[in-house]
């Protein structure tokens, strides 16, 4: 196969995906495509920590049909190789893959090498390995080698361009989701060619180092592994409240680059003072504790001004709404919830749920709304009806999703009056834990 071909089937493909991926995601955000390069050999290197979901992150928010090396052991079946040769996927062989087939990538290096010599994409990740967590890892040798093995054929004529790619989900798996990409400042592997005539070796890890500084600020990077967890919770119960400090409006790009800041500032307070962060984690679990205890979500005790209009407002948007939410409810919930509890049952990594979703999702969703269609189709007149009926269903179910947040956030509501009107002990409570941890953060995290 000829990776550095442009297909018609995968710009086919990409249209579809790239469809299912708007339904998925609430917001997508994409900034920095201006930097990237034209008619020069690109190589995108993003961080990773969501399976799938990554990739298509790039490749679906750009022009490019890039090339990815993958690790070799998802090669193993010749239908999912077939598909994933198709997808532009090529394996790359590790120690644990056999020693014997270490060769191997020899042939996959030399493919590498051609999609950069004919000034197509190629795409890579640098930790070599997906974490699961807003936390990046130590960066491998593999970019800088094949940069290499790219320049010294061409006889460093190339000119290759490194773009550090950042990559962050509001959620990993969520439906509804926010995705933020990131796209740096090009990284000119020519500025560190004469390095590299003197010294391969030190031009490989300054190579390999730049690449990770450069992704940095474009990524959410919590450092510490003892606290990362609460440090975590910290982000996201505090996270919006601290972004209101700085007189920021709410967006999901300003909440993200306001956590960037935040999770910065705890990784530093963990260092330099970490009988501080403990101090503030004893009352963050008691925080939660009172949150599980009263089956309220923390952003309701954030703003709880106006919570009986707003009670009111939301119930009537839910009575006006129902018709539209049984629509899509009852044409999409049967593949939805099958892909759902298949998935949770058998998939025990949750950094592939959403790959999962995903490519269930994109056959499974299909075949119902034709056999919907077949069975409906009598009571529709006309073949246009028919056809409207057909493109309103995926969008019905998304509607009927945002109805359904709609209604989660009413039911909170409605515990929150509840609880202020039976417990006020323990409504007063809520509210003191609240402003006690709050209170702690304000003192130490300066904006």
């Amino acid at each position: 196969m000829k990776y550095e071909k442009w297909s018609l089937g995968y710009w086919f493909l990409k249209q579809y995906v790239g469809f299912a991926e708007w339904l998925i995601y609430k917001n997508i955000i994409v900034l920095g495509k201006e930097k990237i390069p034209n008619n020069k050999p690109i190589l995108f290197t993003p961080n990773h920590q969501n399976a799938l979901s990554d990739p298509l992150a790039v490749l679906l928010n750009t022009k490019f049909q890039p090339v990815w090396l993958a690790r070799a052991d998802i090669f193993k079946k010749p239908f999912v190789r077939a598909i994933l040769r198709f997808l532009k996927l090529m394996p790359v062989y590790r120690l644990r893959d056999g020693k014997e087939n270490l060769v191997k990538n020899d042939k996959v290096f030399y493919d590498s090498v051609k999609v950069l010599e004919h000034n197509f994409a190629l795409a890579l990740f640098p930790e070599a390995a997906h974490s699961g967590k807003r936390q990046m890892l130590p960066h491998k040798k593999a970019v800088p080698r094949i940069v290499w093995m790219a320049e010294e054929k061409s006889n460093f004529k190339l000119d290759i361009q490194i773009i550090p790619t950042g990559i962050y989900y509001s959620s990993y798996w969520k439906f509804n989701r926010n995705l933020i990409v990131k796209f740096g400042e090009p990284i000119p592997v020519q500025n560190y060619i004469a390095e590299f005539k003197e010294n391969p070796g030190a031009a490989t890890l300054s190579l390999r180092d730049k690449i990770h500084e450069a992704l940095l600020p474009l990524v959410m990077n919590i450092k510490s592994k003892k606290f990362y967890l609460q440090i975590e919770t910290i982000i996201e119960t505090y996270g919006a409240h601290f972004l209101r400090r700085q007189k920021i409006k709410n967006t999901a790009l300003h909440l993200f680059e306001s956590n960037r800041k935040l999770a910065n500032e705890l990784d530093k307070l963990s260092i330099e003072k970490p009988e501080v962060i403990e101090a503030i984690i004893f009352t963050l679990n008691k925080y939660v504790t009172v949150l599980k205890n009263t089956k309220i979500r923390s952003w309701l005790i954030e703003k709880p001004k106006n919570n009986f209009i707003k009670f009111v407002r939301n119930k009537l948007m839910l009575l006006v709404g129902l018709p539209v939410f049984l629509y899509g409810f009852i044409l999409n919930a049967f593949p939805f919830f099958l892909i759902d509890k298949f998935v949770r049952k058998k998939v025990k990594d949750k950094s592939f749920w959403s790959t999962f979703f995903l490519v269930l999702g994109l056959v499974v969703f299909p075949v119902f709304y034709l056999i919907e269609l077949y069975l409906i189709s009598p009571i529709i007149p006309g073949f246009w009806f028919k056809l409207l009926f057909l493109f309103s269903l995926p969008f019905a179910g998304k509607l009927a999703f945002i109805w359904y947040i709609l209604f989660r956030k009413t039911i909170g509501r409605f515990r929150l009056l509840w609880l202020k009107h039976t417990d006020k002990p323990g409504y007063q409570k809520l509210f003191a834990t609240k402003e006690a941890l709050f209170q702690q953060l304000d003192e130490v995290i300066s904006i």
